[in-house]
């Protein structure tokens, strides 16, 4: 008989999100299985690679093997996401808007929707606008960004409940989407995007950040989150966490102390070039197999790496022909020999204590005593009377042995007697334990399985109600549009004047105004 993989079954499938618009758009998402599970479902678009751009020059803070790799363009935005698209093939570009934060360069909101502007006429990719996850001052600047970028379908991140509000109401009114960002927590995750779906924001437009931990416990707690919000989605069916998910990789894994470490601070890590690129490499393959659609990358080799990766995980074949790291840097030998402690070869002596034995006391001669034989009269008597205390003393002896084997018997056949009883209770115990046992499995059994059938049974009411209403909501939508038409027919002709505001508000305070309304948090 042929062995056949053993397949898991899934009820729900993540949603599709479209970022970007006309030939450069990008689709993510529609999974319908694990990560790279394709013998038990589709994965209908594979992950994007994302590559990472700063709205300012970082070569002064980052690692050697970096800028020696982007020197040529890290003074241009616009020329550094060329090169990333040209020459690299991203499929993403993510602005890293890391002037404005408040306590750094503290930029404004126009010099950021300045570069911005710059950044989206210069590539044909879609593009994630990425703040510094300071609440006030990202939503400032994404408004911005939002209103100048209209109708591209940017990315705007990072989206938290202190500003998803502001943002997700500009994002609605200019057709961008939403990077929701929550504090590695799946429930926190899940009332984000509720909270977005309250304001009008379709899951189509949303993308999950689950928040990204570099190498180490970070990473782990990141995966065991991501890992939840995929079994959620595709065995319990939640709505609100069938969404795709991003990873800011390269902003984590190249500022920890470890990939700016030099040959001459950390000469057992390996050559200081290839070991930031191969832990980038490392935490995105971690990250691509807890689910991400997107992971965003700084370094090319790291792109190549993990495209090949991704290749080789959805359609197959060997390893074997992906070329190594391309150094750029020269390489730096190290003597690992000199560095590791001198072998000590000798075999030192046992050192044995002599101990002093003590001195021989002088034996004392022993005293002779001389005894008198009695006369051969008299010892015949004495004879006799000794043979008989010996006689007597056997037979108490022999009673003695007799007593004591029968007692040891006795006690061996009630001890016996003893264990047997304990053994037949024993056994009767766990005759009864299992009957219970099995009793309880039964009842167990069939009680889930009567709440598997009832909540299908909910379930598919549920469905059925829920079509219901919506056939009863368009019946009712059909008959006052008609209400309506015939009003706006009976009222043709007649001339209706209106006076201007003094106030004239954009389309996003308008869209902002409606929303409180309709949510009472005026």
């Amino acid at each position: 008989m042929a062995f056949e993989i053993p397949k898991q079954p899934y009820s729900g499938v993540i949603g599709e999100t479209v970022i970007g618009t006309g030939d450069g758009a990008v689709k993510i998402g529609g999974e319908e299985s694990y990560p790279f599970y394709l013998f038990e479902g589709k994965m209908p678009n594979v992950p994007k690679i994302a590559m990472e751009v700063w709205d300012y020059d970082p070569s002064k803070e980052w690692p050697a093997p970096v800028v020696e790799a982007l020197k040529d363009v890290l003074s241009s935005p616009e020329g550094w996401a060329k090169k990333c698209v040209d020459d690299y093939g991203a499929d993403v570009i993510v602005l890293q808007l890391k002037s404005i934060d408040p306590n750094g360069m503290n930029r404004s909101a126009d010099d950021a929707a300045g570069i911005a502007k710059k950044l989206a006429a210069a590539v044909n990719v879609p593009i994630v606008f990425w703040g510094t996850a300071n609440n006030q001052k990202d939503e400032e600047v994404l408004k911005k960004i939002s209103e100048i970028c209209d109708g591209k379908n940017v990315s705007l991140a990072p989206i938290e409940e202190g500003n998803h509000k502001g943002v997700g109401a500009s994002a609605l009114g200019y057709g961008h989407t939403i990077v929701s960002s929550s504090p590695i927590d799946v429930n926190l995750a899940k009332q984000l995007n509720i909270l977005l779906g309250n304001l009008g924001v379709k899951s189509n437009k949303i993308i999950i950040d689950p928040t990204t931990g570099g190498l180490g416990y970070g990473m782990e707690y990141s995966y065991s989150v991501m890992e939840r919000i995929r079994m959620a989605a595709l065995t319990q069916e939640d709505d609100k966490l069938q969404i795709p998910m991003i990873n800011n990789i390269g902003n984590e894994i190249w500022k920890c102390k470890e990939a700016g470490l030099s040959i001459n601070e950390a000469p057992t890590l390996g050559d200081p070039e290839k070991r930031p690129i191969l832990m980038e490499v490392t935490a995105a393959v971690c990250y691509l197999l807890a689910g991400s659609d997107i992971v965003i990358l700084r370094h090319p080799e790291s792109v190549r790496i993990i495209r090949s990766f991704i290749n080789l995980m959805t359609n197959g074949g060997s390893a074997s022909g992906i070329a190594e790291i391309s150094k750029l840097m020269a390489t730096q030998e190290i003597d690992l020999g000199s560095l590791s402690p001198k072998m000590n070869l000798t075999i030192e002596e046992e050192k044995t204590e002599k101990k002093e034995k003590p001195a021989k006391k002088e034996a004392k001669p022993k005293e002779t005593k001389v005894v008198e034989k009695p006369a051969a009269k008299k010892a015949e008597p004495a004879l006799r009377k000794e043979e008989k205390k010996e006689e007597d003393k056997v037979n108490i002896e022999a009673e003695a042995k007799l007593k004591a084997e029968a007692e040891a018997r006795a006690k061996a056949e009630a001890e016996e007697a003893s264990k047997k009883k304990e053994a037949e209770v024993k056994a009767k115990a766990e005759e009864d334990a299992k009957a219970r046992a099995e009793a309880e499995a039964k009842a167990k059994a069939d009680k889930e399985a009567k709440e598997k059938a009832d909540a299908a049974k909910a379930r598919e009411e549920a469905k059925t109600k829920e079509k219901e209403d919506l056939l009863a909501l368009r019946y009712k939508r059909a008959q006052e549009r008609e209400k309506h038409e015939a009003e706006m027919k009976a009222s043709e002709g007649s001339v209706k004047t209106k006076t201007p505001s003094l106030d004239q508000m954009d389309i996003v305070e308008r869209l902002t105004k409606n929303l409180d309304k309709i949510h009472k948090r005026i």
